[in-house]
């Protein structure tokens, strides 16, 4: 090849022929992939510059790829990354590639933080005792008195004794409880309205895209000076949301999770593979976040997380090993070649980390807490029942987007501790 002249449109042309002859299912797509990373353009760039000379050192890479491909070895492994929502992810022999099934694992921890830990309403709110409180009850009991001042002049006006309403029964004293409700209606309203009256005069604070107040805000501090002022707590702040992620592989599922919320969620992040670790500290790096944000641990499970920080985790999230062993054989060569078995087998159904990790889930994760993993299409009906039989509540099933099982989600309602 490299005593010829091959232009990329050439290359392109010639890799897809080959690759096609030896049963590749997207020859085409693979080529473009190969190219990209051999010469470092984008795929749009291929069609831009077809007429481009190859050198003798894009030759040399393209001819080794192209090589390992027709073999059966993944695109990931042989260009050396894939793309996982938001974020590039470099990926190595000895680490499983990332799955698209894995980018709805992540939409749906992001779902979860979003709805009970980042946005301001999932925060528990509560009746303090505030400044215009004693007002809003005086004037509840001043519509009370003026009820009875009404039902009294009409009772008046129709000739009616007290003892005339206990010998007319039910109806007269109907309308009497009802004129009373009303009163209560009347006054509940005043004092909804006397609270948005006050409410309104101080200005609602500044917030960013995901509903969180925005650090340094005058006008939330404002707000909390006003509350210690009246001697009263201070509205509950947004508070950072804390993942622990189990086999993390490339990183991929943390590092997107604190790349999409960054500033509002820290992931703590284990796997018993080095090659694992080290990849996933190199992805870290790459995206500029800091071990702050995101921290790898090479440990077994959960067992390197130190027990204080046990039932504080919101949530506990896994891609673990789920294939089963009898459907180990069965899988397509490049995978079952290629890819680490101890990334994929789960025991005889698939399910021998997830019950380990259902058995963790309690003692790391707070009450209220989200479990929720990925697991082999034909096993989330019994792993959602170990989780009904654990006694997590929200027990769901959630589809890919081929509308195959693929995800089981549950909440943590009684936490444990042990002893």
């Amino acid at each position: 090849m490299a005593n010829e002249i091959w232009t990329i449109k050439r290359c392109l042309e010639w890799t897809k022929e080959y690759l096609a002859e030896r049963g590749e299912e997207h020859p085409r797509l693979s080529a473009e992939w190969l190219l990209c990373a051999a010469t470092g353009l984008a795929r749009i760039d291929l069609y831009m510059r077809m007429d481009e000379t190859l050198d003798a050192a894009q030759l040399e890479t393209m001819h080794a790829a192209v090589v390992r491909r027709a073999k059966g070895e993944p695109l990931q492994y042989i260009t050396g990354s894939t793309q996982f929502r938001m974020i590039d992810v470099a990926c190595a022999p000895g680490v499983l590639i990332p799955r698209p099934e894995t980018e709805m694992l992540v939409e749906e921890v992001l779902n979860y933080l979003d709805a009970e830990v980042l946005s301001p309403e999932a925060a528990a709110r509560q009746r303090v005792e505030l400044p215009w409180n004693d007002e809003v009850e005086q004037a509840r009991k001043a519509e009370a008195a003026l009820a009875d001042e009404r039902a009294t002049a009409e009772r008046r006006a129709a000739n009616l004794t007290a003892a005339d309403e206990a010998a007319l029964g039910s109806d007269v004293l109907g309308s009497r409880a009802y004129a009373e409700e009303l009163a209560d209606r009347e006054a509940e309203e005043a004092a909804a309205q006397a609270a948005e009256a006050e409410a309104a005069e101080a200005a609602e604070p500044e917030l960013d895209e995901y509903g969180i107040a925005i650090e340094g805000n005058d006008q939330q501090t404002t707000l909390v000076q006003d509350a210690a002022e009246a001697n009263v707590p201070a509205p509950a702040g947004p508070r950072t949301a804390r993942v622990l992620e189990v086999g993390c592989g490339t990183g991929c599922i943390s590092l997107s999770l604190a790349w999409e919320r960054r500033g509002h969620v820290t992931c703590t992040a284990t796997d018993i593979e080095p090659r694992a670790i080290d990849l996933a500290t190199k992805n870290r790096d790459a995206l500029g976040l800091t071990s702050d944000e995101v921290a790898f641990s090479l440990t077994n499970l959960v067992s390197s997380i130190p027990r204080e920080e046990w039932g504080t985790f919101d949530v506990l999230v896994s891609n673990p090993p789920y294939i089963p062993t009898d459907v180990m054989r069965s899988l397509p060569h490049e995978v079952k070649d290629f890819e680490p078995d101890l990334a994929l087998e789960g025991g005889a159904d698939g399910l021998d980390i997830f019950r380990r990790l259902l058995n963790a889930a309690p003692y790391m994760l707070r009450a209220g807490g989200l479990f929720a993993c990925e697991l082999y299409e034909g096993a989330l009906d019994a792993a959602a029942e170990l989780c009904r039989q654990a006694g997590l509540s929200d027990v769901r099933i959630v589809h890919d987007l081929t509308d195959r099982p693929r995800i089981v989600r549950a909440i943590v309602t009684e936490p444990k501790q042990r002893i």
